[in-house]
């Protein structure tokens, strides 16, 4: 029995037996056809092979047969990718799709990976006008189905997350975009730094307008969810503070400030911490509290105002 061979160049020397028809000629056929790349008859002919071959008890035949089922993913995958260039999304999406799914019927890990990431960007560059032309909503249904297909295709998750959060769904927005920061290694690092920046901006908006209408308990309670989602969250720390000193719930900044100053990335942040750290001991009338957090104050905008405060503390 003639063994079998995995690269396209073998395809003909996998089951030539002259003498043998049905099963057979119809695997040498569909190898012939996906050569020559005419991915939807080497497709039907794979399937038939399959459907016809899979009971059979001849060696050769069923050797056909787990080929074709190798190579049947192939078959759809060179479809998809092919209408994708013609710019025909929604026949490269179901062709990329069924790729998958046959990839994943028979086992084929690395086929099943390879389709999904190709739908993936099927699905980036269809949504892209949508995008573009801020329509968030379609944009939205069109990404989610690619990030399904594809979470590590981090350029589109910042686009999916962008979009939530433009359509003010920030829960789902920041969940994405924290997942995002969180991707470690070279190939995510500028990514990462993006899904930060874009966390900080959607928090400090959502903030604002939380803020506007003086809803401290929403502030703090937005702070809780990320910081569920990932509980070193510096910013998160940071604003629930705030909230909290907004509220006059001082002994609960005066529980939680230290830990927050830790969290923060730097001495600017830092400081801010302890600003409101020390305007929290001030007010439970706790000078010499306050006189040290505020002597932390080493960064930022709330220097002056830090310092002046020390000054007045240690009269």
């Amino acid at each position: 029995m003639k063994k079998l061979f995995l690269s396209v160049a073998a395809l003909f020397a996998v089951c030539i037996v002259s003498a043998q028809e049905g099963v057979v000629a119809s695997y040498n056929k569909g190898a012939e056809m996906l050569q020559s790349k005419n991915y939807p008859e080497a497709a039907k002919l794979f399937q038939k092979v399959i459907d016809e071959g899979m009971a059979s008890e001849d060696a050769t035949e069923l050797n056909c047969v787990e080929t074709a089922k190798k190579y049947l993913p192939t078959c759809y995958q060179g479809m998809g990718t092919r209408a994708a260039a013609q710019g025909n999304y929604d026949e490269a999406i179901a062709n990329l799709s069924k790729a998958a799914e046959v990839a994943e019927l028979y086992g084929n890990v690395a086929a099943l990976k390879k389709a999904n990431t190709i739908l993936a960007k099927v699905y980036q560059a269809q949504g892209g006008t949508a995008f573009n032309n801020k329509d968030y909503a379609a944009a939205a249904e069109i990404f989610a189905k690619g990030y399904a297909a594809d979470p590590k295709n981090t350029q589109m998750a910042l686009w999916l997350g962008t979009c939530y959060c433009e359509l003010k769904d920030y829960d789902k927005g920041t969940e994405i975009l924290e997942k995002v920061a969180g991707m470690q290694g070279p190939k995510f690092e500028a990514d990462a730094a993006e899904a930060n920046r874009l966390l900080t901006l959607y928090t400090n908006n959502r903030v604002a307008e939380l803020q506007t209408a003086n809803d401290q308990d929403g502030i703090i309670a937005m702070a809780d969810k990320m910081l569920e989602q990932n509980p070193a969250n510096a910013l998160a720390q940071k604003i629930r503070l705030q909230a909290y000193l907004t509220k006059k719930d001082y002994a609960k900044v005066i529980e939680l400030g230290e830990a927050a100053a830790a969290a923060q990335p730097d001495e600017t942040e830092k400081s801010d911490v302890y600003f409101i750290l020390g305007a929290a001991y001030n007010a439970k009338e706790m000078k010499p509290q306050a006189i040290e957090a505020l002597k932390k104050v080493t960064a930022g905008d709330n220097v002056a105002a830090a310092q002046k405060s020390v000054a007045e503390l240690s009269k």
